[in-house]
C-alpha cells in the first residue's frame, strides 16, 4: 500500500509518499481501507519534531473514515464492508490502510461523505473535551469561540448550540462568519475589526462571557480575561507562542485559565465523546464541513494550508 512516511523531523518536504507493507489487525483491532484522512495542526508539529513523544520514522494522522477491510479476533462491533469513521489510528491515517482499536471505530451513516467522517475525530473530540470535560459548559451560559469557522471552532459551535448555550464566535472572513451562523452561532464578530471586544461585551448586555474556547492564545489570552464574566473560564486549546498577561485580572472575577490536550482524555472520556458524536450524527445536530480536499500525495500542501488564516471547515486528504 501507499502511505506518507516521515523519516526525520523537518519541513513539508519530509512528507514522502512511499510503498509500505499492509498492516495486519491483531486481537481487538480493525483494518480500515482509508477513503479520507483528517489534517490537524498538531501533525505539523509532529512532523517538525516539536511534539513530545514522536518517534521517527512514522506515518502521520489519527482520524479519518473509510471501509472496514478486516477485523482481528474478538471484534464484534464492526465487520468487513462497513462504512466507518475512526479516531486514534495506530499506524497513521495518511495511508491507504490503517489499524485502529475497535473502541475508536464507529459507523458512518450513509448520509455523510467520507470526507465529513474524517472531520469528526480530532475536531469534535477536541471541542467536546474543551467545552464539557474541561470547561464544564452548561445550558444558558454564553460561550465565545475564537476561530469559529475552522474545524475545531465549527465543531464547538455545533456542540454548544446543541447543549442550549448562547454561542458567540469570531472569524476573520465574511464567508467564515456566515458559516458559523449557519451552524448555530447566535452572534459572530470580525476579530480583525477595531473594537470587536466592545461589540462582544455589548452583545452580552455588559456581563461578559462565561466560557471562552481559545484557539489562538498567544494573540488573545490577555484580552480574553477582560471580557470574561465573574467566575468565567478560558480553555486554552491552541497557541503558537508566548503572551504576557496580567494575573490581577483573574483575581477580582475569580477566573480560571485551563489548558487541555485531547491526548490527555481518559478512555472513559473518549467513550463519552464518541457517544455524543454518534448521537449528533444520528439526530442531525452535527454537520461537519469539509473546506478543502487534497490528494494523499499532496500532504505537504495540506499541512501548509492548515496553518494559514481564514479557516473554513476541515482540511482532509482524499486517499
Amino acid at each position: 500500500m501507499k502511505a506518507i512516511r516521515v523519516e526525520h523531523g523537518g519541513g513539508p518536504e519530509v512528507l514522502e509518499l512511499k510503498e509500505v507493507g499492509d498492516p495486519v489487525p491483531g486481537a481487538g483491532q480493525v483494518l480500515v481501507s482509508v477513503k479520507a484522512a483528517g489534517v490537524n495542526p498538531f501533525e505539523v508539529y509532529q512532523r517538525q519534531g516539536w511534539y513530545p513523544g514522536v518517534k521517527f520514522p512514522m506515518t502521520p494522522g489519527v482520524d479519518g473514515a473509510g471501509i472496514v477491510e478486516a477485523v482481528g479476533d474478538g471484534v464484534e462491533s464492526v465487520k468487513p464492508g462497513d462504512r466507518v469513521w475512526f479516531a486514534g489510528a495506530l499506524t497513521g491515517s495518511y495511508a491507504e490502510k490503517t489499524l485502529v482499536n475497535e473502541a475508536t471505530v464507529h459507523p458512518l451513516p450513509e448520509a455523510f461523505a467520507f470526507g465529513q467522517g474524517a472531520a469528526l475525530g480530532v475536531p469534535y473530540g477536541t471541542a467536546y473535551h474543551g467545552l464539557f470535560q474541561r470547561g464544564n459548559a452548561k445550558a444558558g451560559e454564553i460561550v465565545l469561540i475564537h476561530g469559529a469557522s475552522g474545524g475545531v471552532g465549527l465543531a464547538a459551535v455545533e456542540l454548544a448550540a446543541a447543549a442550549g448555550m448562547t454561542v458567540f464566535g469570531t472569524a476573520s472572513t465574511e464567508n467564515g462568519r456566515t458559516l458559523a451562523t449557519e451552524h448555530g452561532a447566535n452572534c459572530v464578530f470580525d476579530h480583525s475589526k477595531e473594537g470587536y471586544l466592545d461589540d462582544i461585551r455589548e452583545a452580552s448586555d455588559g456581563k461578559g462571557v462565561d466560557l471562552i474556547i481559545e484557539l489562538a492564545s498567544d494573540q488573545n489570552l490577555n484580552k480574553d480575561l477582560d471580557i470574561l464574566a465573574k467566575f468565567g473560564r478560558v480553555i486554552v486549546i491552541g497557541s503558537r507562542g508566548k503572551i504576557e498577561i496580567d494575573p490581577r485580572v483573574t483575581m477580582g472575577k475569580q477566573l480560571s485559565i485551563l489548558g487541555m490536550s485531547l491526548n490527555n482524555a481518559t478512555p472513559e472520556q473518549f467513550a463519552e465523546i464518541h457517544a455524543d458524536i454518534n448521537k449528533g450524527l444520528e439526530n442531525g445536530t452535527l454537520k461537519p464541513v469539509v473546506g478543502r480536499q487534497f490528494a494523499l500525495a499532496d500532504a505537504p500542501a495540506a499541512q501548509d494550508a492548515i496553518l494559514q488564516g481564514g479557516a473554513y471547515g476541515k482540511i482532509v486528504l482524499v486517499v
